[in-house]
């Protein structure tokens, strides 16, 4: 026996492109942390779907609470997306390995210390633990960060397959400072230095007042999971002084990571076979 008649789409979802879920989904893709709070309006011109097909979906994800209404009834990312989005098993155990050698290297240092995962040519922030006395930074967890600038970005580019470098280095390799290395052969060069060394330096290449050292987190499998730094203030340290505690902080996490089940599905990178070099 049939079910009860589908509803019939409405005229301008049939000429909208995508699925209702890939519609749904483009709704949360708009927002950004420069505009984390969008009308109506502005989601319809940001995803280029008609007015009413954004506000019957932007009601249904506030019902289930991946949105919610400000007192201006302007819509924002809503509390229950984050509350699932943070039950990703394997970003979840790798933060959960990490964090505490995290806090000690803050605790020892007074400084920012992070955890960053790899997303394709991108890094992704998974976790930080802010310093007392931290140079002030621009962080946001699931936020991303210049690959090619970053020391963290640096780590992960540098174990990354053939592949992902040739397309980091064939692209735009924005200057963020006049530090910043812009010259494909020279990068090639430094990632070669940073497999050699065990750890990445970026010496005020994204901010001039700040210098960070990051090293590699590596899972049961002998990949590259993650990168685990440490930002200072340019000038107040030598990075030779620091290195130790971040390659230790990084290879603490491994450990855990390691002990804690299988490493290999802790991260799944997006790009396969990211490994130790």
């Amino acid at each position: 026996m049939s079910g009860p008649a589908a509803p019939p789409v409405p005229a301008e979802d049939r000429r909208s492109t995508g699925s209702v879920t890939a519609r749904a989904l483009s709704l949360l893709g708009a927002f950004t942390p420069d505009r984390a709070s969008l009308s109506c309006s502005d989601l319809a011109r940001r995803t280029r779907l008609p007015l009413s097909t954004v506000h019957r979906l932007a009601g249904d994800l506030v019902t289930w609470g991946a949105l919610e209404r400000d007192a201006d009834g302007r819509l924002r990312i809503g509390l229950h997306l984050w509350e699932v989005t943070s039950l990703v098993p394997h970003a979840l155990q790798l933060r959960e390995s990490a964090l505490p050698f995290l806090a000690d290297l803050s605790l020892a240092t007074q400084e920012n210390a992070l955890l960053a995962v790899p997303e394709g040519p991108d890094v992704v922030l998974t976790e930080w633990v802010a310093g007392r006395a931290a140079v002030p930074v621009t962080l946001r967890v699931g936020g991303r960060m210049p690959v090619h600038a970053t020391s963290a970005g640096l780590v992960l580019l540098a174990h990354a397959p053939v592949g992902v470098q040739d397309q980091v280095l064939g692209g735009p390799l924005p200057r963020l400072t006049d530090r910043t290395i812009t010259a494909p052969d020279r990068l090639r060069r430094v990632l070669a230095d940073i497999r050699c060394r065990g750890h990445a330096v970026s010496d005020r290449m994204v901010h001039p007042d700040s210098l960070s050292v990051a090293a590699p987190v590596v899972d049961a499998g002998g990949r590259v999971v993650a990168a685990l730094s440490l930002v200072v203030r340019a000038g107040s340290t030598d990075a030779a002084a620091v290195a130790p505690l971040v390659l230790a902080a990084a290879r603490g996490a491994g450990r855990e990571l390691r002990r804690c089940g299988d490493g290999s599905r802790s991260v799944r990178p997006s790009a396969p076979g990211l490994t130790t070099g």
